[in-house]
């Protein structure tokens, strides 16, 4: 029987709750020092965080493999499954609310289309220079919002998701921190959140900064202090630094492509690229306003022409050695998402050699890892914590 046979619910359930005991305890950092070799070695400066195991399983917008990302349900089926921290990205409504998407545009995540009276709605827009067409939240209301319903983004690639399409609504950050005390105080202990200001410079230039939002809420909610069960991240490191002056949790910066530039950047005119804030100097500037980074899979270990994996690169060493944690995005089980190396059969929507892909990143040493089906990436922790 194929991995892809037996995903349903409950299988997935029972696989979660399997990691649960040991995911509870904690695969510590010493625990796994003999899997991550050298590349610890360098990282005297480096301290996970607190209350966190490692690896760190990391519900990239939810379970989004199973269910239509960032949504309750997405959300739930992540903590129920055992992830240690359950993603939100944040967007603005046009009145100043904030909404868990991906994106401002909405076109592919939700029955907008379907609405008549949004039609008039639908426009173009740069965004962070990219021209795209469609709806986006800072041209509707929360009340107007809250009309529409969710879908899967990609259901050319997760045809089950779609039978949960329509089901659940967009919701608000502070319904998810409504949700994450409930569901912390039911089980006994802090629901981790993992939140992105997405597009912060575009906002702002729109009079709908997030990092002042963002701040206002968590205050609201008790999870503003250095201690509190979440971290924050963002593509643009001059949002991490806004942030450093509002709120004390921990901070991590998200870094794309070797060649391009953080939209700030662009903005500011800072000619550096994602490949000199990888180098030590870039690092050690981060390191000064924020606890973390999170790069792309491929600034681990990069890819050569035919998607196979060539050799890790120093970053993560590099990394730790300025006192940085590395929660690298984002693993998926499929085969169209998977390096080359870990593809089994002809289905690019089949599942792949996930496992295998898991045990090679977290041997670079990594602290957690994004993941689309956080059980798959519980299992392959508690592996590599056996090894």
């Amino acid at each position: 029987m194929t991995e892809r046979a037996w995903t349903g619910p409950g299988r997935r359930t029972l696989l979660g709750a399997a990691v649960l005991g040991p995911a509870a305890l904690g695969i510590s950092g010493t625990a796994n020092a003999a899997g991550r070799g050298a590349a610890d070695a360098k990282g005297a400066g480096h301290r996970p965080l607190r209350g966190l195991p490692v690896p760190t399983v990391i519900g990239h917008r939810g379970a989004s493999g199973y269910r239509p990302e960032h949504t309750l349900g997405s959300y739930q089926l992540a903590l129920d499954l055992g992830a240690h921290i359950v993603e939100q990205d944040l967007v603005p409504t046009s009145d100043g609310h904030l909404v868990c998407r991906h994106e401002n545009d909405i076109t592919a995540t939700t029955d907008v289309a379907d609405h008549p009276g949004f039609a008039s709605r639908r426009t173009t827009k740069q965004v962070d220079g990219v021209t795209l067409t469609g709806w986006f939240t800072e041209d509707f209301t929360l009340a107007e919002l809250k009309t529409l319903r969710a879908k899967e983004r990609i259901p050319g690639n997760r045809q089950e998701n779609t039978l949960y399409d329509g089901r659940w609504e967009i919701p608000t950050f502070e319904e998810v921190l409504r949700w994450a005390d409930k569901e912390g105080r039911r089980r006994g202990r802090h629901v981790w959140l993992y939140v992105e200001t997405k597009h912060p410079s575009y906002f702002r230039g729109l009079g709908l900064g997030l990092e002042e939002k963002v701040a206002r809420l968590l205050r609201r909610y008790g999870r503003h202090r250095a201690d509190s069960p979440l971290i924050l991240q963002s593509f643009e490191p001059s949002s991490i630094q806004r942030l450093a002056e509002l709120v004390a949790v921990p901070r991590v910066v998200l870094l794309s492509g070797p060649k391009e530039r953080p939209w700030d950047f662009v903005e500011a005119g800072d000619p550096r690229t994602v490949a000199d804030l990888v180098e030590p100097a870039g690092l050690k500037w981060i390191a000064s306003f924020a606890q973390g980074i999170g790069p792309t899979l491929d600034l681990v270990i990069p890819k050569d022409a035919s998607g196979r994996l060539t050799s890790p690169t120093t970053l993560v060493a590099d990394a730790h050695a300025r006192g940085l944690i590395l929660h690298p995005y984002t693993m998926r089980n499929e085969n169209t998402f998977l390096p080359a190396d870990f593809r089994r059969g002809t289905d690019p929507n089949a599942y792949g050699d996930a496992f295998g892909a898991f045990r090679t990143y977290f041997g670079t040493g990594i602290d957690g890892v994004f993941s689309d089906s956080p059980d798959t990436a519980l299992l392959a922790a508690a592996d590599f914590g056996e090894d």
